[in-house]
């Protein structure tokens, strides 16, 4: 396979993803902001820049057959930067690619594009997805909506890892709230399948939603009893009213404007928690037979916790 281009690699999934493909063949070319060793040695090629430089952008794409667009804002204290970032950035990238005669180009959006309603974030997500159609309508495209992606090296998840594994989950969710969840390799063995099989339905360009094969998703309670069943002792769930937090998301999300360092729980991102339907309603006949999900969330529970006990991010279980 020619040239992949790859942005977002300094991410959570990027990484993931970038050494996925690095294992499987195709030769990397990475946009990256900063020097990053261990991302480097995966690639052919490294393009320095970020997703607002157009020329960074153009030399990313030259002479590439495909694009993977990862990258992109999870959390800022300007609310205008989702969009920027999100939604142009994508559609620039996609000119470029159009320029550049590239014939693929694969866009990880998320499942929140569904709900565009309930945050700038979720906003942005759609955006990008209807622009990149809109600039490339020829450009073959493949956009996969994971859900709530979780894994080793995960920073944004550790809190709720650090709770199950305290026997104790506190979370603003509705009743009878269900989402759908996917662990990191499998996110990434997706987007490599992908690329092997450029014929694969998923090229069609409308929205693909993934999850890690249960069809109906979860509810809080159900997970902890997973979780109680891996570390063998209970796990017990407090619901707390999302209204109730409403007060602490605007003054985080305040503080935030103030500090410049983004609130952990912005009133976008509460909406988005208390929404009571995030199952993906995957559809995984159209991805390549090796693209499809492995990993349960049982197996995905014990693999992360075990990383992040290795790592000293979480105090080692007792024998």
């Amino acid at each position: 396979m020619s040239c992949i281009a790859l942005t977002g690699a300094t991410g959570f999934v990027g990484r993931a993803v970038a050494a996925r493909l690095a294992a499987s063949g195709p030769r990397l070319r990475l946009l990256l902001r900063r020097p990053a060793p261990e991302l480097e040695v995966l690639a052919e090629d490294v393009v320095w820049g970020d997703l607002r430089d157009p020329a960074a952008l153009a030399a990313l794409v030259e002479g590439a057959e495909a694009v993977v667009h990862v990258g992109g804002l999870v959390a800022t204290t300007r609310a205008a930067a989702f969009h920027e970032v999100n939604a142009e950035a994508t559609a620039q990238l996609a000119r470029a690619a159009v320029e550049a005669g590239v014939a693929r180009f694969l866009l990880v959006s998320s499942l929140a594009a569904r709900e565009p309603q309930l945050s700038p974030y979720a906003a942005s997500k759609r955006a990008a997805e209807t622009l990149l159609a809109e600039v490339a309508p020829g450009l073959r495209r493949c956009v996969l909506r994971p859900p709530g992606v979780y894994g080793p090296a995960d920073r944004a998840t550790l809190p709720i890892f650090k709770q199950l594994a305290g026997g104790l989950v506190a979370m603003p969710a509705a009743p009878g709230a269900r989402f759908s969840l996917l662990f990191v390799d499998d996110l990434a063995r997706a987007v490599a399948a992908l690329l092997q099989a450029s014929e694969a339905p998923a090229w069609d360009g409308a929205p693909l939603a993934l999850d890690d094969g249960a069809e109906t998703g979860y509810a809080w309670g159900e997970l902890a009893a997973i979780a109680a069943e891996r570390l063998g002792r209970p796990v017990r769930v407090l619901r707390l009213p999302p209204g109730l937090l409403t007060p602490l998301a605007l003054g985080g999300a305040a503080w935030g404007r103030l500090s410049g360092r983004p609130a952990m729980l912005a009133p976008g991102k509460l909406r988005e928690l208390a929404w009571t339907d995030w199952v993906a309603r995957a559809e995984p006949e159209r991805l390549p037979p090796e693209g499809r999900p492995q990993t349960g969330f049982a197996e995905g529970l014990e693999r992360t916790l075990a990383w992040y006990e290795k790592e000293g991010w979480l105090r080692a279980r007792r024998a």
